[in-house]
């Protein structure tokens, strides 16, 4: 079987992730080309993951030209995104593309019509969704799901970019919306969104512009609801992502998408169902990628999904800013 020959555009922190997965993954792909605006950190990239031997670029029509790439990891900031997308799928290159995808919506769906219409296999970056508990809950029968609730706590400076809205598109953009994925995830395309959001703890931080405190409540066809809180003031040094669920006949608490405890509620009584596992995430995705281009078949979170939870995130922004409800198309 051949190996798949696979690029990283953009070598900061998260392009780590991606390369330790690929030297997991030996005998179905390998790390063939780092790209990076700077060059240093693209050479340090090839350096520690391939021992130098991978090609080094510091511009992605080159890399795409004479790479031969059959896969591109697209691990850019936010504000990096430019016609990468397109150029790969002009050229047939299948994409992992880090989330969130683009920060203004008409750039994404772009991307979504390149790929489409070129018909590569693309994976958007939302890991939660290969959560071994969260595989185990879609696999019971729940009944309807009435409720979600999630919430996203840090307290961290974060890179320069972080801090200004205008390049991360703020928490809500740039963090939170793995939650709001999730809620999509878990309940559907939402109708509505109501948000309301502030800085209350970063005022006197130079280039902070982001918003560190945000509430969220989407609103689904038949009455079900999403709450969603963040906050970048919470305890140092921690990443709290949980998230609960209330159903007709369970109510879940996840301490990660890999740790829940399942509480039957109807019928005879059960004991409650935990799950923990450690499976990686960013190999889970990787794989389910690699085994859709094999087989032909759509990953788990094609690039539509990246830009439709990136809808939900620009609406809540939206509904903070304008203080009104929001309605989805």
């Amino acid at each position: 079987m051949k190996r798949l020959r696979v690029g990283i555009l953009g070598c900061g922190g998260i392009a780590r992730a991606h390369a330790r997965v690929l030297l997991e993954l030996q005998g179905e792909a390998r790390l063939v080309a780092c790209c990076d605006r700077n060059l240093h950190k693209a050479q340090a990239l090839a350096a520690e993951f391939t021992s130098g031997e991978a090609a080094v670029f510091t511009d992605h029509h080159a890399l795409l030209e004479h790479a031969g790439l059959d896969l591109l990891v697209v691990a850019l900031p936010p504000y990096g995104h430019s016609d990468e997308v397109e150029q790969a799928a002009r050229r047939g290159v299948h994409l992992l593309i880090e989330k969130p995808i683009a920060l203004e919506l008409p750039l994404a769906w772009r991307m979504v019509e390149a790929a489409e219409q070129a018909g590569i296999k693309t994976q958007v970056g939302f890991m939660y969704r290969f959560g071994e508990a969260l595989e185990r809950l879609r696999s019971l029968d729940t009944g309807p799901v009435g409720l979600v609730s999630a919430r996203y706590f840090c307290n961290a400076l974060h890179a320069p970019w972080w801090r200004d809205r205008a390049r991360s598109g703020g928490q809500m953009v740039e963090q939170v919306i793995h939650l709001f994925d999730l809620l999509r995830y878990l309940l559907g395309d939402p109708v509505t969104v109501y948000a309301k959001a502030a800085n209350l703890f970063h005022r006197d931080t130079p280039g902070y512009t982001a918003e560190d405190v945000s509430a969220t409540v989407a609103a689904f066809e038949g009455g079900a609801l999403g709450v969603v809180y963040a906050t970048n003031g919470a305890i140092p040094g921690r990443w709290i992502k949980d998230f609960r669920l209330v159903a007709h006949k369970l109510t879940a608490d996840f301490t990660d998408p890999n740790h829940a405890t399942f509480h039957f509620t109807t019928g005879p009584e059960q004991p409650p169902l935990e799950v923990r596992s450690a499976r990686d995430l960013f190999l889970a995705q990787m794989h389910d990628l690699i085994r859709a281009i094999r087989d032909d078949r759509p990953a788990r979170t094609p690039i539509r999904e990246g830009a439709k939870s990136l809808e939900l995130a620009l609406a809540a922004r939206r509904s903070a800013e304008t203080g009104q409800e929001v309605r989805l198309r």
